[in-house]
């Protein structure tokens, strides 16, 4: 085993604990933090693949925005600080069985299929190459996909704050506001 070999498992394992510790934990602020670090990861997989442009998107668009608006929403629901319950026993393993089914099955996919060793190129796209191919509305385009996610982004803004502003004025009543 080489080097690049050893790196790609270290990244890999990385990412692949910091998904699970994610799912996990039940402080749902951590899940956010571990949420992070396996994004981080991923753009660390990205620098290792040396495509460096997609490694900065990954952590403009997914760490700098998603994982941002997702910690801004949960302070604004004000649940941060809440744990979450314990999943019931029988969802467990439930989860498990789904998990290892769906190991199984990726493992049966790639055992069937052959994989090409390539031309040992390396592979080239400049920026301009890719930020053409972003705003084309050809076939190939990514220009719809790009604005719809856009706009599932506003949605989800949007969801954060009527979701904050309906825990607001549901407030408990206390002795002190029956006395005012």
């Amino acid at each position: 085993m080489n080097t690049s070999a050893i790196i790609f498992y270290l990244i890999s394992a990385f990412i692949l604990g910091m998904g699970i510790l994610a799912v996990t934990t039940r402080k749902i602020f951590r899940s956010a933090i571990w949420l992070l670090f396996s994004l981080v990861g991923i753009a660390a997989l990205y620098f290792w693949m040396q495509v460096e442009f997609i490694a900065a998107v990954q952590i403009v668009v997914y760490v700098g925005g998603i994982v941002v608006l997702i910690i801004f929403s949960i302070f604004l629901t004000q649940q941060s600080g809440k744990e979450m319950p314990k999943a019931p026993a029988k969802r467990t393993v439930s989860a498990v069985l789904a998990a290892l089914f769906g190991l199984g099955f990726i493992y049966h996919l790639i055992r069937e299929y052959t994989f090409n060793n390539g031309s040992g190129e390396k592979f080239q796209a400049g920026v301009a190459d890719i930020g053409s191919q972003m705003l084309s509305t050809t076939e190939h385009g990514f220009l719809l996909p790009f604005e719809v996610v856009s706009v599932l982004l506003l949605a989800a803004m949007v969801g954060c704050i009527v979701i904050a502003m309906k825990n607001k004025g549901t407030q408990p009543v206390t002795d002190q506001t029956k006395e005012a």
